[in-house]
């Protein structure tokens, strides 16, 4: 029981985070917990079946190497997990009437990549045990966190912008862009300190995710008609 706990204890956290950054307009909770559902089943169920083709047709047969740690990274890896959870944010999420303000873009997107954390991360600390699931804490699923972050703060803008297509694979490329930079400094450990690059690109990740979050919050529709509510 303490490893569940420990397993999904992270991804509550950042979930209430998210929720309670979300001032002016909460989410309806049945719709947010269809949303984190579907990443914990649709959006690993793509990542597997593309994450099969990928491996299959992009191969890493020398560990060492480092241009095929880079594909595996940003390719096999960061842009088949991303693109799983873009298609549920999308095609699910973007298209309902709750998604109403460029602020639920990064509501839907974490409640989709926490989904699909979750879920992985039982199955890293069921096998590996409780230091795993410690470390993990602090760095796979804020990892997870930001990356989706980033994607909805395009993605929210997208449903409300002309440029809806262009908005929308901007958040897949800048998700996919520090989820493989994250990884690939990771793969590429064989290289003595080099691992400090997937902090930093996460570090990065995390100041431009509060920047995102704050800049959504400051132009919510809703803020102001908060402000414009007559006073009794």
């Amino acid at each position: 029981m303490h490893l569940l706990l420990l397993a999904i204890a992270p991804a509550t956290i950042i979930i209430l985070y998210i929720y309670f950054k979300d001032k002016f307009e909460k989410e309806p909770i049945p719709f947010l917990f269809k949303n984190f559902l579907l990443g914990a089943t649709a959006s690993v169920l793509i990542t597997v079946i593309l994450g099969g083709f990928a491996d299959r047709f992009l191969p890493v047969t020398n560990v060492a190497n480092i241009f095929q740690q880079f594909v595996k990274a940003f390719i096999v890896v960061a842009l088949v997990e991303e693109f799983s959870k873009y298609v549920i944010v999308k095609y699910y999420a973007q298209r309902n009437k709750e998604y109403n303000e460029p602020f639920d873009g990064i509501v839907y997107a974490v409640m989709v990549s926490m989904g699909f954390a979750t879920l992985e991360n039982v199955l890293y600390v069921f096998q590996h045990g409780v230091s795993t699931g410690i470390l993990r804490a602090f760095t796979a699923v804020p990892a997870h966190a930001t990356f989706a972050i980033l994607m909805g703060y395009f993605m929210g803008k997208a449903k409300f912008s002309k440029n809806r297509i262009v908005l929308n694979l901007t958040g897949l490329f800048f998700a996919t862009l520090f989820h493989g930079a994250y990884d690939f400094f990771l793969f590429i450990n064989f290289i003595p300190g080099i691992s400090i690059g997937a902090f930093i690109s996460l570090g990065i990740g995390i100041l431009l995710s509060r920047k995102a979050i704050k800049r959504h919050q400051d132009g919510s529709v809703f803020k102001f008609l908060i402000k414009k509510k007559p006073q009794n």
